[in-house]
């Protein structure tokens, strides 16, 4: 896995061979960052990232200078790859937190400027994520869900939808918080 841009650009990090994660690849999240480079200013934003994964999300978003970054697995051995990470990159910014991200968002103390969730796309619970991030105080007003699905998937009529992309399987729908 590696980084794309900003100041640890070109960094690479090793993904244990038995990870079951489904990393976003590095065309789709090249081209999703740079959308976001034109839409908002990383060092002013808080994220959030759900379904963390390899971390290679959240690395994109600290990369980029980013104030503040959790990441959110609940995969034992995906949250302990991500904790290692962290530490070994010493970014103060990284904050790791093992849950389930159903239980997260319920009890979450805090509100971000933007939430990223890549669940599995064969997550039963998919299609109810972005009513129950957009529902919740996860996000700040004006705040913006962006989130990678299967093509199966169409929320373009959902009342805070306003960008849809695809690149080849992987989608990504935006949303703002009214």
């Amino acid at each position: 896995m590696r980084i794309i841009s900003g100041k640890y650009k070109g960094r690479h990090f090793d993904v244990p061979r038995n990870f079951k994660a489904r990393p976003t690849t590095d065309f789709a999240k090249e081209n999703v960052f740079n959308i976001l480079n034109n839409m908002v200013d990383f060092e002013e934003m808080s994220v959030l990232d759900f379904f963390a994964g390899t971390g290679s999300i959240s690395l994109e978003f600290l990369s980029r200078g980013c104030k503040a970054v959790t990441s959110v697995e609940m995969d034992a051995m995906h949250a302990a790859h991500l904790k290692k990470t962290c530490a070994a990159l010493g970014d103060e910014a990284w904050s790791v937190v093992r849950d389930d991200v159903f239980r997260y968002i319920r009890r979450c103390p805090a509100a971000y400027d933007l939430v990223f969730a890549d669940p599995p796309y064969a997550l039963k619970e998919l299609i109810t994520i972005p009513d129950l991030v957009l529902g919740s105080n996860l996000l700040k007003p004006g705040g913006m869900l962006v989130f990678e699905h299967g093509k199966d998937n169409d929320f373009s009529q959902h009342p805070c939808f306003f960008r849809h992309v695809a690149y080849g399987s992987v989608n990504f729908s935006f949303f703002e918080k009214k």
